[in-house]
């Protein structure tokens, strides 16, 4: 196996142009552990951390710009309060050395059904910034998971950044494991409030073949929710909002749960989410 270490953004492009089949790493918390397992070994590993510009954030108009070399420890820390969904679901991730290493950019390249920062991304319309030796292209969030661990990206391309809106309104995430922390998902599921827009976003992980919006569940509360009055959320809304995420899902039978439990915990977790964040729209008036 080749391992392939780039000193600079054109000359990671040029080595993953000449060897398409490299596998790219930052914190390496996925791919090094399947190599350890014996799980799958690269022909050659492309090491992209020592390029400073990568673990760079910058905001740009309404988007937050989180470079593809930037760790859930800071994204916690340095973005939590314009990101609280991605920031929320990046506190569940593995351990304090998991989040030291790891990033979004690297659960988008594994494109795991069961990756915690896949349905913020998903309720927030965030967009992959892919680029190559070709030139850079932007990929919408909902467009990116092509399969079970497949994603939209060119066999010459590598992820530079993500953009994700700024949050306009409350944003939650939750998740369903076996215990409270270093759990891959049993289901997960994130949702956002966008009081300008009247749009509520929702994210669903690891009930599908791919992370999936909810879109009806969307179209629903965007419509029944009382955004000009901030009246409360009625118990029929909330119940509908979840047993239409539910019913967005495909789940299946495994060794983490069964689907009947899966779809169950969807709704419930759906009906949770909805209400705290427009408890916390109502609140925000006062």
């Amino acid at each position: 196996m080749d391992f392939l270490r780039p000193r600079t953004w054109a000359e990671a492009l040029a080595l993953k142009a000449g060897r398409p089949e490299a596998t790219p790493i930052q914190g390496g918390t996925d791919v090094m552990v399947e190599i350890n397992l014996d799980k799958g070994r690269p022909a050659a590993l492309l090491d992209l951390t020592p390029i400073p510009e990568l673990r760079e954030w910058s905001r740009e108009g309404v988007e937050i710009r989180v470079g593809a070399g930037v760790t859930y420890s800071r994204l916690i820390a340095e973005l939590g309060g314009v990101l609280p969904a991605l920031a929320q679901a990046s506190r569940t991730v593995g351990s304090p050395q998991i989040r030291n290493r790891g990033t979004v950019a690297g659960n988008l390249g594994a494109a795991s059904p069961a990756g915690d920062s896949h349905p913020p991304l998903l309720a927030s319309g965030a967009v992959v910034e892919a680029e190559s030796v070709r030139g850079a292209r932007l990929i919408p969030i909902g467009e990116f998971y092509t399969g079970v661990k497949r994603n939209a990206l060119a066999p010459d391309e590598l992820i530079r950044a993500v953009r994700v809106p700024a949050a306009t309104g409350p944003q939650y995430f939750s998740k369903i494991g076996t215990r409270n922390a270093m759990v891959i998902a049993v289901c997960s599921f994130a949702t956002v409030l966008e009081p300008g827009e009247r749009r509520v976003g929702t994210g669903i992980g690891s009930a599908a073949p791919t992370p999936r919006r909810a879109r009806d569940a969307e179209d629903f509360a965007s419509g029944a929710l009382d955004w000009d009055g901030r009246g409360p959320l009625g118990p029929g809304v909330a119940r509908r909002f979840g047993e239409l995420v539910a019913a967005a899902a495909a789940p299946i039978d495994d060794v983490r749960g069964r689907a009947a439990y899966r779809a169950h915990a969807l709704a419930v977790m759906a009906r949770r989410a909805l209400g705290w964040a427009w408890d916390d729209f109502r609140g925000s008036a006062r």
